[in-house]
């Protein structure tokens, strides 16, 4: 509430097993957290069950830049830059109101040659626009999970290692890279 990031734990599981989510936020329930108010995440279904079903009034943020990647899939090399452009119209409007109105321009614009793009930002339209409930600032935090992976890219801590050959080795790196990180 004052502003602070703070990582609460780092975990290793090799596959998105609800059951693994349900593990993990169960053990942040049990350090204390009370309550998470919004939740940011890459579209996984699991992991956002898993948050609702251990803290109900959680928020959910669907990661903008996900979404604009996927979208891309369906846009040859030469329209990427026009289709992004015309997406960032919808994401980066001052209200939901005109959000859903550049959505509109884009889906004229754009549906004859790339239908699926706006079908899938229509099926995730809920989770997508949740940030317009806050202001500016914070919607630069939360518009994207991307600050949540971005701490393991510390090039001075992964920049030398290409292959980890333990998962202890993998979890010094990441212990490492959150104490350095934290103190930003």
């Amino acid at each position: 509430m004052e502003g602070q990031k703070e990582i609460s734990g780092t975990w290793l599981f090799e596959n998105g097993f609800t059951s693994f989510y349900a593990s993990i936020c169960s053990v942040l329930k049990n350090r204390g957290v009370k309550d998470i108010f919004i939740a940011c995440y890459d579209n996984l279904t699991r992991l956002c069950n898993a948050i609702n079903s251990i803290f109900p009034k959680t928020k959910n943020q669907l990661c903008i830049v996900h979404q604009i990647r996927n979208s891309c899939k369906f846009v040859p090399y030469k329209y990427r830059k026009a289709v992004c452009a015309d997406l960032k119209k919808i994401y980066s409007t001052v209200n939901i109101d005109d959000a859903e109105c550049a959505k509109e321009e884009f889906s004229e614009k754009w549906d004859n040659k790339y239908p699926n793009i706006m079908k899938s930002w229509d099926r995730n339209w809920n989770d997508l626009t949740t940030f317009f409930e806050y202001h500016a600032e914070i919607r630069k935090k939360i518009y994207t999970a991307n600050a949540v992976g971005s701490y393991l890219m510390e090039r001075k801590f992964i920049k030398s290692k290409v292959i980890f050959p333990t998962d202890d080795s993998i979890r010094k790196v990441i212990y490492i890279s959150v104490k350095e990180i934290s103190k930003k």
